[in-house]
């Protein structure tokens, strides 16, 4: 198993064990302190869902293999936020 699928996975558990919990004050304590601006949350935002969308699955992969922590954390707490809201539905 690669780095990258290891990695993912433990994002993605990570990110299920934060959605059973509900509770974003967790959340809030990771990012909060981080020292990245509005516009780059929302850029990491915008790219993430743009090559999430596209079919090159190695270009998405080579994008996230170089994100930083801190970018990943913005990640994991955007994925636990957005699958609350979906299941609310």
């Amino acid at each position: 198993m690669s780095d990258a699928t290891q990695q993912q996975e433990q994002i993605d558990q990570g990110v299920m064990e934060t959605l059973r919990e509900r509770d974003h004050s967790t959340l809030a304590q990771q990012v909060n302190p981080l020292t990245c601006n509005h516009n780059d949350i929302v850029e990491l935002l915008a790219r993430y869902m743009a090559l999430s969308d596209q079919e090159d699955d190695e270009l998405f992969d080579d994008w996230f293999d170089n994100l930083t922590k801190e970018q990943h954390t913005v990640l994991k707490v955007f994925e636990v936020y957005r699958g609350q809201y979906e299941h609310q539905n």
